[in-house]
């Protein structure tokens, strides 16, 4: 059976739950306007709304990817737990995220997660305020694992659900970690699946100026080390960084994907077929691991690491120069630029987006390593900052019929495209799955 909206803050068409609860909270703190809220606005109902509210206490539950994570956070900030279970032997074993593996490894661990974060925290269930939980972009097999947990738990103890955008988490909790961050900014959000280019104008509206045309540097990242022969049980971004360290990164000359395209988009499936093939012409044997290789293979392989995230960071440069152009013509004010998700960890990329970032008079913003990566504190943030704002679902049903449909969002857009930057590339005309993010937010505050 299909369920009724199961977070119908994010859906397009008006529907009950989310659309109530915001019509009656803003009755009874706020008068409800009758056009969409000038930006100017936004951070005078953001207040309020805190103010209406007090302390916040939201769980986060992420399970997109091949980790499963929750964490407990207040609303002033306080990290409260911060728990992490990674997957690392299933990715050594097939050599990246196998769908069906993640999802029953999810399952196993799902509730001891959940349980560890809120005994860490020194909470219940009834000490929290909401329950936050990632519904897309991800592996749908993934997602809903966290979302029914998320769905249990508020139906359980009567709680309002939040549904989270995997890649605002990833931009929004830069304003956890900074405090001085405020909107307008400009966000590089490079993780395993995706990279996306955004200006962030407002909580919940974002322009699109680049996105993914096939593959993310994560995944190029993670496929060129497996191809190496190196330990993924690490992940393949710090596997290739450090092997690099040893290399020539001016030794192999890969081209520069996308040159003569000058838009923000990103593409890395032709520089991962350079690498595939500069490891064969090197007759390099990846089931020889890195450290059984002799030293003259240990060095074609350091090489090959090395040029390769020479190029493939040369690539992030030049779509983040040409979009922060494209941003400040838009919004003069800018300030900063984020850079979050699982490959911002990566010193070499940090160091040299900072100089780009630098060269245009804006300063650069990083979350801890820890933060970048996927995590249940970035998923209870977003929901804290949507939840001042009245964005949520009232508590599920206590019980639910196990073959329940829930709306879950495996490819969907943060933003609006920008018009310079729109691309006709097959793959992303795909992944619009879902109205973006940004469409629906400002659909339900025309409602």
């Amino acid at each position: 059976m299909f369920a009724a909206s199961t977070f119908s803050r994010l859906n397009f068409l008006p529907k009950p739950s989310f659309f109530t609860a915001l019509s009656n909270f803003r009755r009874i703190h706020l008068p409800l306007p009758s056009s969409p809220i000038p930006r100017s606005s936004y951070n005078t109902l953001s207040t309020a709304a805190a103010n209406c509210h007090g302390d916040l206490i939201v769980l986060g539950i992420e399970t997109s990817c091949d980790d499963t994570a929750a964490a407990v956070v207040r609303s002033n900030g306080e990290i409260l737990s911060h728990v992490v279970s990674s997957q690392a032997d299933l990715l050594v074993k097939y050599g990246g995220v196998a769908p069906k593996m993640a999802e029953e490894a999810h399952s196993q661990v799902i509730d001891r997660v959940v349980q560890e974060a809120l005994d860490k925290a020194y909470m219940t269930e009834k000490d929290l305020t909401a329950v936050a939980v990632t519904i897309g972009p991800g592996l749908g097999l993934c997602l809903r694992v966290g979302v029914q947990k998320a769905r249990r738990i508020a139906g359980s103890f009567s709680l309002p659900i939040i549904g989270i955008h995997h890649m605002e988490a990833h931009a929004l909790v830069a304003r956890l970690i900074e405090k001085d961050l405020q909107f307008p900014f400009i966000a590089l959000l490079v993780s395993g699946g995706h990279n996306l280019l955004v200006l962030a104008r407002d909580l919940g509206q974002y322009i699109q100026l680049g996105t993914t045309i096939d593959d993310a540097i994560g995944e190029a990242y993670d496929k060129t080390a497996k191809w190496l022969g190196l330990d993924m049980r690490r992940s393949g971004g710090p596997a290739v960084e450090e092997l690099a360290l040893e290399g020539n990164a001016e030794s192999i000359s890969f081209s520069i994907p996308m040159k003569q395209h000058k838009d923000c988009n990103f593409s890395y499936a032709g520089l991962k077929t350079q690498v595939r093939l500069a490891i064969e012409s090197k007759k390099i044997d990846a089931t020889i691991p890195i450290s059984c290789a002799s030293n003259e293979d240990r060095l074609s392989r350091a090489d090959i690491a090395a040029s390769f995230q020479r190029i493939a960071v040369l690539h992030l440069e030049e779509r983040c120069e040409r979009a922060i152009q494209w941003a400040l013509k838009m919004e003069p004010s800018i300030r900063y630029m984020v850079v979050s998700g699982g490959v911002a960890s990566n010193k070499h990329v940090r160091a040299r987006l900072d100089k780009v970032v630098k060269k245009s008079g804006l300063q650069l913003i990083c979350p801890p390593p820890q933060l970048c990566t996927d995590n249940g504190v970035m998923v209870a943030w977003t929901g804290i900052e949507h939840f001042r704002m009245g964005r949520y679902d009232p508590p599920p049903p206590a019980e639910e019929p196990e073959d329940m449909v829930y709306d879950l969002r495996p490819r969907w857009p943060l933003g609006e495209e920008y018009a310079e930057g729109k691309s006709e590339a097959r793959s992303m005309k795909r992944a619009r799955v879902h109205p973006s993010l940004t469409s629906i937010i400002q659909a339900s505050i025309q409602q």
